[in-house]
């Protein structure tokens, strides 16, 4: 049986309608809302047989547990969750060119969100978090991500050291980011098979990640290292400068 979960949101729900319909159950919305973007949303669930139900506000609240809903969830049967016997698939499949995001110990769901969303608009392979010291996919990160979430491969791992071993047996050259490192992201090869990985926002890759990257690279921030390289960045924010520069050198 697949998992069923809530997501909230007007981009998280329209675009689950957009993108997966087959997985969306039903969709609930606020009785007597005005928003005519519900409106759409309502017409789109319908084109698309999906159940709609018109319910009191506090129906939603109840559902989400307090998570902001803007009038709207639907219930989702999350299409497919990974694991991370499916890495060398994914990465075979992209021929030389796959493009890996891997997270080491984020802990807050919307900076995971923003990273999702980045890495599905970069057309990343996969995303990589560790299954402890990290947030995982949840109502907070699927609302953030809108929709990236379930439209991109989010592997969560034992051991992260050994997963990057894994890659690298597979051919993929690893970059961390390290506000202390010498070379720049901008003066390094990202054409081929890469994962980029980012620590989490308190202490930056954790000593054994830090130690099984092929290299380390930095943001070159004006002022120098004393602007406190990666480390000054929102993750989400590093994140997206780094897989557009990648992007970028792909053409």
């Amino acid at each position: 049986m697949s998992q069923k979960q809530w997501i909230a949101g007007i981009n998280a729900v329209s675009a689950a309608i957009e993108h997966d319909a087959q997985n969306v159950r039903e969709v609930l919305i606020e009785a007597g809302a005005k928003n005519p973007r519900l409106a759409e949303i309502e017409t789109a669930a319908r084109r698309a047989d999906i159940d709609v139900r018109r319910v009191a506000t506090q129906a939603l609240d109840g559902v989400v547990g307090g998570l902001r809903h803007q009038g709207v969830v639907a219930r989702y049967a999350a299409a497919k969750t990974w694991n991370e016997n499916e890495l060398e698939g994914l990465i075979e499949a992209a021929e030389g060119r796959a493009l890996v995001l891997v997270l080491d110990g984020v802990q807050d769901p919307h900076n995971l969100g923003a990273c999702l969303r980045s890495a599905a608009a970069a057309g990343a392979t996969a995303v990589i978090i560790p299954k402890d010291k990290s947030v995982q996919v949840n109502a907070t990160v699927r609302k953030t991500s809108a929709g990236a979430a379930d439209s991109i491969p989010v592997i969560p791992v034992t051991n992260l050291a050994r997963a990057l071993r894994d890659l690298q047996q597979l051919g993929v050259w690893i970059y961390g980011l390290a506000g202390e490192a010498e070379a720049s992201l901008y003066a390094i090869d990202l054409r081929g098979n890469v994962a980029l990985v980012l620590g989490g926002e308190a202490d930056g890759l954790r000593r054994l990640t830090r130690d099984t990257c092929d290299q380390l690279v930095k943001i070159p921030m004006p002022g120098g290292n004393a602007a406190g390289g990666v480390e000054s960045l929102n993750v989400s924010v590093a994140a997206g400068v780094t897989l557009f520069e990648a992007v970028r050198q792909r053409g």
